[in-house]
């Protein structure tokens, strides 16, 4: 089942009214490369359009949820900067289309979140995590801008000083400390989860329906608002580090497995 669309890092899964978006990517962890990022960027409105289910479950394929961009797809940008230009629309069509989409997006997250997978766990309206999970946005420590949802949602969800310690300095948080501080809704143990996310789903799937839909349009007007705003900007100055040679160090020096050394250009 495909929605309608030829999606190949995507996969369906139907149980009743409930359908299940599994993030499934060659590679550690699910990172994010350029058929993903395109993919995503129809998965919203396409999900929205879905006439056969009402609450939608985003997981990633074991053991983890998205590890965030593919070290393979950063370099290639580095080689031909026009790659990246090309993606600018789809990263604000990501985040709009999750916040316009009215039906309940539950995050099942399984393992780590990083980078816009850490976006794409936030962009849902309720997110469950394994306790040995872990959700982090570490864009600057790749040496870019958290251009991807990160400067957008981060403080909306825990404050402007949570939100600047965290993505100042790409910091992962486990789970457990994640549920703590209100960015998350709860972490489970592992052996847990599949039960919270079904009580949880069954739970939405026996609701109203539209009360349900339109009040989760009407909350999420004000980040919408704010995804319009800052995004564009957001983006634009992730392009500008996209380009620079401190981001060009983070990817070498992950492909030689050692700490990057910053110059500040």
């Amino acid at each position: 089942m495909a929605l309608g669309r030829d999606y190949q890092r995507l996969r369906f899964d139907r149980a009743g009214r409930v359908l299940t978006v599994t993030i499934d990517t060659p590679g550690a962890m699910n990172p994010v490369d350029g058929r993903l990022h395109h993919e995503l960027a129809a998965l919203f409105p396409d999900l929205g359009a879905d006439a056969d289910s009402d609450v939608v479950v985003l997981t990633g394929a074991e053991p983890g949820f998205c590890a965030g961009g593919d070290m393979a797809w950063f370099q290639s940008m580095i080689d031909e900067p026009a790659r990246f230009r090309a993606i600018a629309a789809d990263a604000k069509r990501i985040i709009l289309g999750a916040l316009e989409m009215e039906k309940p997006l539950v995050c099942r997250m399984n393992g780590p979140a990083a980078g816009l997978g850490a976006s794409l766990a936030l962009l849902c309206d309720i997110i469950v995590a394994a306790d040995t999970a872990s959700i982090g946005d570490p864009h600057v420590k790749m040496g870019l801008v958290a251009g991807d949802g990160g400067a957008v949602l981060w403080p909306q969800i825990i404050g402007y000083p949570r939100a600047k310690e965290l993505l100042l300095t790409g910091d992962m948080v486990a789970a457990p400390r994640a549920a703590e501080i209100g960015l998350i809704n709860d972490a489970v143990p592992a052996a847990a989860l599949d039960d919270r996310v079904d009580a949880l789903t069954a739970k939405l799937v026996g609701g109203a329906r539209w009360a349900q839909r339109w009040t989760k349009a009407a909350i999420n007007l004000p980040l919408r608002d704010l995804a319009n705003r800052i995004s564009e900007a957001a983006i634009a100055y992730e392009m500008i580090t996209q380009a620079s040679p401190d981001h060009g160090e983070a990817v070498a020096a992950f492909g030689d497995r050692r700490p990057p050394r910053f110059t500040g250009g």
